[in-house]
């Protein structure tokens, strides 16, 4: 994945455990997007992130390189 942000840049996602939906063994919509999108971050050593679970999901990433 291309990151369009400078080394250093942040990145702030609300919603991202979407009701819970995100776990689910097949989400559809939103939240099949939101699980790819949380599964690229997750996989990229490019990437520190964190997950905090304050109301529906907020995951705030940094893009080290």
């Amino acid at each position: 994945m291309a990151w369009r942000t400078r080394p250093g840049g942040r990145i702030v996602l609300d919603n991202t455990l979407v009701h819970g939906q995100v776990v689910d063994p097949a989400p559809t919509g939103s939240a099949a997007a939101i699980r790819g999108f949380n599964e690229v971050v997750r996989a990229d050593k490019r990437v520190e992130a964190v997950l905090l679970t304050v109301a529906d999901g907020l995951t705030l990433a940094r893009r080290l390189d």
